[in-house]
């Protein structure tokens, strides 16, 4: 079978939303493609509230949600694994947004519409309800990535895109080893580099009502460190994987 869209998202210690949210977007895809085979994929990051047992209770009666359970391993962890799962199975088309009830399902549409114009399009949070500690971190890597690879891109790290199933293989095929921190970056400026258009679609942004934001169990400093770290890192790999990107096209 080959599922037509597949919706990853992580979720840790959401219990306060994940029901809303898991229904908002089921929902949408019944309504949007009636009929043909798409599901969302939930992988829970080893959350210590509730978040799972609502999880699995809401999978008995609902065919289009698909939930993994795993270990703590962070957000771009969860999100890697849910990439995979989407992959393996044939997804045509993998959407990635978060489970903290921050953006809308109508914005979906902007994304989708347009999917003929590129194989990776990302939102892009022009209204952003978000500690200022995360907008700096925002800023940071922006402006990292912009003078590190001379690319600019306005939301690297967004969790609201669009990717075509098969480009979606061949980058995660060369993301770097070990896994990053904040894997959605390098796939950002892979894509990028590789020729795609990213568009840069202003979507909505909701403030944050309810859950925990991961990143306070970070200091500001140790996140902005690791990534640039990682970045200047992968600058050095980064030619050839662009190169083996293009070369499966």
């Amino acid at each position: 079978m080959t599922f037509v869209l597949s919706i990853v998202m992580p979720a840790y210690n959401e219990q306060d939303c994940i029901e809303k949210v898991v229904e908002n977007w089921t929902d949408f895809l019944a309504k949007k493609f009636p009929g043909q085979p798409t599901t969302l994929i939930v992988i829970n990051d080893g959350s210590k509230d509730r978040t799972g047992e609502l999880l699995d209770r809401i999978k008995q009666t609902n065919s289009r949600l698909t939930v993994v359970h795993q270990k703590n391993g962070g957000h771009g962890n969860a999100v890697v694994h849910g990439y995979r799962k989407a992959l393996e199975l044939n997804s045509e088309y993998v959407f990635q947004t978060d489970s903290d009830d921050q953006f809308i399902t109508d914005d979906f549409d902007k994304l989708w519409s347009r999917r003929q114009e590129s194989d990776f399009i990302l939102g892009y949070r022009q209204v952003r309800h978000d500690a200022g500690v995360r907008l700096f971190i925002t800023k940071f890597l922006r402006n990292t990535i912009s003078s590190i690879y001379g690319t600019y891109i306005l939301d690297s790290n967004i969790p609201f895109r669009l990717i075509k199933g098969t480009f979606l293989q061949k980058l995660m095929d060369q993301l770097p080893n070990p896994e990053p921190f904040a894997p959605n970056i390098f796939l950002s400026v892979m894509a990028k580099k590789a020729g795609q258009k990213l568009l840069d679609i202003p979507i909505t942004h909701k403030d944050r009502e309810t859950g925990q934001v991961s990143i306070v169990k970070w200091t500001l400093w140790k996140v902005c460190i690791r990534s640039f770290k990682e970045l200047m890192r992968f600058r050095l790999e980064l030619n050839d994987k662009v190169k083996a990107i293009r070369s499966t096209n």
